[in-house]
């Protein structure tokens, strides 16, 4: 397909997905969070940039930012425009440019075949803000000065058409021009293709650093520096302060308890504590006390011998015992039977165990690091757990906040999850939407790091390769955030350009309502299809469908029984 002077389709059905809150100091563009910025701010990030990298790194620098931006809007543009042409669909992005005030693009000449895989394009861009920043800082150069346009132009044609695609400013206001002017098509067409896409790969200065950390990390080696120690990801201070007295009381002998909710990483922080022990070359056993049975848990931690009762056909150790010389993990504590409590209180002040069905005494010498997520002082006045062994285990206690205390860290886990994850499954995505992040630090995550992780992982499931990880692959359908009923959503009025103040509620309806009477679908049939999708979401339940509409039962059988009648 190919034209001249192309008009762009409506914008307006980009303008609708535009949303201002200025309550919460957001503004999205459909799942991905903007912001706005002044160009003054821009143009003097731009010459520090220079300054410090030079000009060659600085616009790789611009032009791998432009790039990463035309990614996710090409990914954008696909989801808005599932029934559009092929051309129309391409041109939200420029449409995209437009909307964020970057710069007006005029489409010339657009000619793209999927299956032939041909495309080539000319645009022409008005007042690049690229363009003002550049004379604003640097004055006029030597060359076309809009590097983030460009690199949007290259990403964005390329994602959306999946072949490599690259575009040539041949005309810049910015070096004196009358106009800047834009050719694009596919890379091997360009003679200097190879050349020109060494600008979206990482500058040869981070190369650099990486080789010094490597230097640096051989250095910390053969200083003896701790090393492979089991990773505890997190900034937030409540992590870090408890990160400290772990790392303080690790290489003492003293018994370790870890107070915290289910899923806030006591294992892997038990196993941090052995590690940076003196008997980091010994064993480390961990037991979750409330997975044994009651019946079970003394021979499971003690031993057993032949024939202490039916079914122990032969002597075994147990996990005090495989854990002679190194550390041992003992999970939900609280749950210990009260026998194996008065054991367990041996093994602290004696070190020494027998195992069930023997009167042999055998000496240990274990480290004891014991959790739970129960408040152990409570259990005590209860009768549940033993007063002397609570004043035992309690020597030196550590708490570990939840993830809802730790805002600042779910960033941090969620990115190494997802890069776990995609070595796992062996696939490559391009991160997560604006949206998909919000909605993670929205949820209040009850089973803590575990439940994140494997959000994290049903949504490498659930995206495609070299797709963008989005909110509807996170969470499941059912799971909806809560949202204030004040809450409140502005939006641009295309009429006037003003932001107006409307209700979570009133742009559902608004947009709803729009579509109904674009397809001129009768007042009827919707009340019919809002009474069909009760029902179904009610498995036919009356009563519960009526609660869904807001009707009384005896109001939606009348009606049920109405849509019946010939």
């Amino acid at each position: 397909m190919s034209d001249t002077r192309l008009a762009f389709p409506d914008l307006k059905h980009l303008v609708d997905k535009l949303h201002f809150n200025p309550e919460e100091g957001k503004i999205w563009l459909a799942e991905q969070r903007t912001v706005l910025m002044g160009l003054g701010a821009l143009s003097s990030f731009r010459k520090e940039i220079i300054t410090t990298l030079g000009m060659e790194r600085g616009k790789g620098f611009f032009m791998r930012l432009g790039y990463y931006s035309g990614m996710r809007d090409a990914e954008l543009a696909k989801k808005l425009n599932p029934h559009a042409t092929p051309d129309e669909a391409f041109l939200t992005g420029p449409q995209l440019h437009c909307l964020r005030g970057m710069v007006k693009v005029v489409p010339l000449v657009l000619e793209y075949d999927p299956k032939k895989k041909h495309f080539y394009a000319e645009f022409e861009w008005i007042d690049s803000f690229e363009v003002e920043i550049c004379r604003m800082s640097l004055g006029q150069l030597n060359e076309p000065a809009c590097w983030m346009l460009l690199g949007y132009a290259c990403a964005y044609s390329s994602h959306f058409t999946g072949l490599d695609i690259q575009f040539r400013e041949v005309e810049c206001r910015g070096q004196g021009d009358q106009h800047c002017y834009i050719v694009g098509k596919v890379a091997t067409e360009w003679p200097d293709h190879e050349e020109f896409s060494h600008f979206f790969r990482e500058a040869p200065l981070i190369d650099e650093l990486y080789e010094l950390q490597s230097r640096i990390a051989d250095l910390e080696q053969s200083l003896g520096f701790p090393e492979d120690l089991p990773k505890a990801i997190g900034e937030a201070p409540p992590f870090t302060s408890a990160l400290e007295m772990i790392d303080r009381g690790a290489n003492a002998e003293v018994t370790m308890l870890l107070i915290g909710e289910t899923g806030t990483g006591k294992e892997v922080l038990a196993r941090r504590v052995h590690s940076m022990s003196t008997r980091k070359e010994g064993p480390f056993v961990a037991i979750n006390c409330a997975a044994i049975p009651p019946e079970l848990i003394e021979s499971e931690l003690f031993g057993v011998e032949k024939g202490a009762f039916t079914g122990a056909t032969q002597s075994r150790k147990g996990r005090f015992e495989r854990a002679n010389g190194g550390t041992i993990f003992l999970d939900e504590v609280v749950e210990l039977s009260p026998r194996a409590q008065a054991a367990l209180l041996r093994v602290i002040q004696e070190g020494e165990l027998e195992r069930v069905g023997d009167d042999q005494t055998r000496k240990v010498d274990v480290r004891i690091v014991a959790a739970t997520n129960e408040d152990l002082a409570e259990a005590v006045k209860a009768g549940r757990f033993r007063a002397d062994l609570f004043y035992r285990i309690n020597a030196y206690m550590v708490v570990i906040p939840p993830l809802r205390e730790r805002q600042n860290d779910i960033a941090l886990l969620a990115e190494h999850f997802r890069k776990r994850y995609e070595k796992l499954y062996r696939k490559a995505t391009l991160g997560f939407t604006d949206r998909a992040l919000a909605a993670l630090h929205e949820h209040d995550w009850p089973g803590n790091i575990r439940e994140l992780e494997n959000t994290i992982e049903r949504g490498i499931i659930l995206t495609d390769e070299q797709g963008f990880i989005n909110e509807q692959s996170l969470f499941n359908t059912r799971w909806k955030q809560e949202k204030p009923e004040s809450a409140q959503v502005r939006k641009i009025n295309t009429r006037s350009g003003q932001l107006e103040n409307r209700s979570v509620e009133s742009l559902v309806l608004d947009s709803l309502s729009e579509q109904v009477l674009s397809q001129e679908i009768s007042i009827e049939a919707v009340e019919k299809a809002l009474i069909d999708k009760a029902m179904q979401k009610s498995d036919g339940n009356i009563s519960a469908a009526a609660r869904l509409l807001g009707l009384t039962r005896a109001a939606l059988a009348y009606r049920l029984k109405r849509s019946e009648e010939p």
